[in-house]
């Protein structure tokens, strides 16, 4: 909560669904100045469309994704205590991703991965929450988890909501300035009562709230009317309502139902921003960073692998084609 409060000191009036200039609506957030969009710019300086990628991407604030790939238990905390502690220095609030469930993506394949199991997820969300320690962040907890259990079986979605709980849990006690935020999948995919249902059992009511549209491209509009709809089966049957985050990085022309691997007219959305009390802006998929290079489901459109910056998806975006 606390972070969240900051940075509604910090864009005090920033409430409408209008585009804002990304320095005056971002200006709570931390920039990752090592972001695949930012090393692309460091390593092709003289590129034509290097200008326009570090402008439009590379200087807005977007969240660090991580996986036990790319940061394993071992150095995680160090790795995380020094972002955390960067963006505390710029008096910024920084945004991380965890997804590193095991089976993670099973039924679309692009990120297919994870943690081997239930007891390295839970030593590796520890030493992710011991990076935190008492700074503020923003945590969007594992993309696609709950929206995507239909491919697992019942044991283990069981042990699914038993690591989503444990991770929600272990932030409250041990990163008490974190806001939180569980994945609420999008609103193509999953019924709002089936999602409201899945958060409760994930142990939402722990959390700051629940992410929507994670690499994604729905409007604000249609995410909002899905986002109001969970929170109203929350209240009904739960007794409970949570603040709700959206990724906007790549939702400036909607979506186009069903096509989600990179798909061509796509533009950026508006800066991360406070929207108001009850609702966020982030970008949370760093927009060139690709969705996958294939995929069982459905066409990626020659993208690179899922995680790889391209310049070419960048500049699609920016100029939304």
């Amino acid at each position: 909560m606390q972070s969240l409060m900051k940075i509604a000191i910090v864009t005090a009036g920033i409430i409408c669904l209008s585009m804002q200039p990304a320095a005056q609506a971002s200006d709570g957030f931390y920039v990752n100045p090592q972001s695949t969009a930012a090393q692309w710019v460091q390593h092709n300086p003289d590129a034509p469309a290097s200008a326009r990628i570090r402008s439009a991407i590379a200087n807005v604030p977007s969240a660090l994704w991580l996986t036990g790939t790319s940061q394993t238990s071992d150095t995680l905390t160090d790795r995380i205590n020094h972002y955390v502690s960067a963006a505390a220095s710029a008096d910024k609030v920084p945004m991380l991703v965890a997804y590193n469930l095991p089976h993670r993506d099973c039924s679309g394949g692009a990120s297919a991965g994870g943690a081997t199991g239930a007891p390295a997820y839970r030593a590796w969300i520890d030493h992710l929450i011991d990076g935190i320690g008492d700074r503020p962040a923003v945590v969007i907890l594992e993309p696609d988890a709950l929206a995507d259990m239909q491919c697992l079986g019942n044991d283990k979605q069981s042990e699914r909501l038993g690591l989503l709980n444990y991770g929600v849990s272990g932030f409250k006690q041990r990163a008490p300035h974190a806001d939180v935020y569980l994945d609420a999948g999008n609103p193509g995919w999953k019924s709002p009562s089936v999602m409201a249902d899945a958060l409760n059992s994930a142990g939402v009511k722990q959390a700051h709230g629940f992410a929507l549209n994670i690499a994604n491209f729905y409007t604000l509009a249609q995410v909002r009317s899905y986002g109001d709809a969970i929170n109203a089966r929350l209240l009904s049957e739960y007794r409970y309502t949570k603040a709700i985050a959206v990724d906007t990085s790549r939702n400036g022309n909607g979506a186009s139902p069903g096509d989600w691997c990179n798909p061509a007219g796509r533009r950026l959305g508006i800066a991360p921003q406070v929207l108001s009390p009850q609702w966020v802006a982030l970008w949370i998929k760093l927009p060139g960073n690709s969705d996958g290079a294939s995929s069982p489901k459905t066409d990626c459109h020659g993208g690179p692998a899922a995680g790889t910056f391209s310049a070419e998806l960048a500049l699609r975006l920016i100029d939304g084609n």
